[in-house]
């Protein structure tokens, strides 16, 4: 199958050219657009990326991250190109990267590091896709898979089917993830690389990482608690390398690296992330226990006792303790028609519907064999409190359960909207015989507080606190 799609990538690269010289390797690469356009292509694509993403407002800690990015950017393979360094506003923990220099890491992942180098080891890993032209090798190969195959096609009458199409479209994908595994384990290396230049210890670039398999552990545990599939990098067509693998090799090509009076910047950074958001954001809308509340909505919402809630930009939904039945938010910004009109167009004319006031909105509650479905008009918006469940049973089970979910639809006075406040980081110093379990009985953070806290302090999963020790703590 490789020599295949060598062969498809041969025919673009006959029919259109196109090498460069590596900046790091030095040797010519397959590339279909030149520095200039890569620099528009990264520059076109940040407007795109601050669209998605909100810019977390901090300016302080936005010049702290450009600082110590730029300052890894100056010992790169690329100097001749301007890096932009941009902190976003979401609890992802992530870090990416476009062509042309344009760096993003989340407020999400600033959480769980506890030093600059370790900060610099991540920013080091995304100069490393840039200088490599990661994203510009990427886009060329997927470009040319595309063109080889359709010129093969004519070549190779077999191809001009819909197996051969499958076939390419495998072969295609199989190559381009292959690339991704590639790349990360490179951008590992440069990433350390960089660092050791900065006078950052390249052990950092191990912390990170193992970070993220501390990450991969935990969702495991999540993942058992909710019934699903655990969020792992696996298998022959994975976009990155598992991070055993991927610890392994940053292990054995960081330890030949080494640094006299390397800088950690600890202190430094608590200083300055001290006060992040953790978790959701206002405008989001934020969870406390079972409870929803939304600022910018006006309303709250209370879940059942011990369900588990998801909240993202996108969606809000709860899950039972079981995971066999789940109530969902949604908004409909254009009802028409009277409330109860509006239900039965949404659940069909067989539904039973109950109309009734809550605080004094009008609202709807309609069930079916399959859901249960509140209804609410509050400023000019239909409230969808959507309740399902995996059999007729559970659904039965839980009905008298949704109805109260829906009756607790809330509008928030405004002091109620004040009093929102997002979850943040506070340090504290470690008193003898302190614990993570302690800490967990007086932390927002719910049922898996300790193993947040062991998370954000590098001490998951068994660690505890020693006296004297500067704690991160979420309040």
């Amino acid at each position: 199958m490789r020599n295949l799609f060598t062969f498809l990538i041969a025919v673009a690269a006959l029919a259109l050219g196109g090498c460069a010289v590596n900046p790091v390797s030095g040797k010519q690469d397959f590339v279909m657009m030149s520095e200039q356009q890569e620099i528009a292509l990264g520059r076109a694509s940040d407007v795109e990326v601050r669209k998605q993403y909100k810019v977390y407002a901090n300016p302080a800690l936005q010049s702290y991250v450009s600082r110590v990015g730029q300052k890894v950017a100056t010992h790169s393979h690329r100097t001749n190109i301007r890096y932009t360094f941009t902190v976003l506003d979401s609890p992802e923990i992530n870090a990416f990267a476009l062509p042309g220099g344009y760096v993003y890491i989340t407020r999400g992942i600033l959480a769980y590091l506890n030093s600059e180098a370790e900060m610099a080891a991540v920013l080091g890993h995304e100069v490393g896709h840039v200088t490599a032209r990661h994203g510009v090798r990427q886009q060329s190969a997927a470009q040319a898979a595309n063109i080889g195959i359709s010129i093969a096609s004519i070549l190779v009458p077999e191809l001009n089917t819909q197996a051969g199409h499958d076939l390419s479209n495998l072969l295609g994908g199989a190559l381009l993830s292959g690339y991704g595994r590639e790349h990360e384990l490179e951008s590992d290396r440069l990433g350390a690389q960089y660092l050791a230049r900065t006078a950052y210890d390249p052990q950092a670039m191990i912390r990170v990482v193992g970070v993220l398999k501390n990450q991969e552990l935990f969702d495991a545990e999540i993942a058992k608690q909710e019934g699903r599939e655990p969020r792992r990098y696996h298998g022959t067509f994975a976009t990155h390398p598992d991070n055993d693998t991927r610890l392994q090799q940053v292990v054995g090509e960081a330890s030949g690296l080494t640094v006299a009076n390397p800088t950690e910047g600890k202190s430094e950074f608590m200083k300055q992330t001290e006060g992040l958001v953790f978790g959701d954001s206002v405008e989001e809308g934020i969870v406390r226990d079972n409870r929803f509340l939304h600022k910018d909505l006006g309303i709250a919402l209370t879940f059942p006792p011990g369900w588990n809630i998801k909240n993202s930009t996108t969606q809000l939904f709860a899950l039972s303790p079981q995971v066999d039945a789940a109530i969902q938010l949604k908004i409909d910004d254009k009802p028409s028609g009277n409330v109860t009109e509006y239900t039965r167009r949404v659940l069909g004319k067989d539904a039973d519907i109950e109309t009734l006031e809550i605080e004094k909105l009008h609202a709807a509650i309609g069930t079916t064999g399959k859901a249960v479905l509140g209804v609410v008009y509050f400023d000019r918006k239909a409230f969808h409190i959507v309740g399902n469940a995996k059999t007729p049973a559970t659904l039965e089970a839980q009905r008298n359960t949704m109805k109260e979910t829906i009756r607790s639809f809330h509008v928030l006075t405004d002091d109620e909207k004040k009093a929102i406040k997002p979850l943040t980081i506070k340090l504290i110093t470690a008193q003898k015989g302190e614990s993570y379990a302690k800490l967990a009985q007086r932390s927002p953070l719910g049922k898996n507080a300790e193993s947040y806290l062991r998370l954000i302090n590098a001490q998951y999963p068994q660690g505890e606190p020693a006296t004297r020790q500067i704690l991160k703590i979420i309040e």
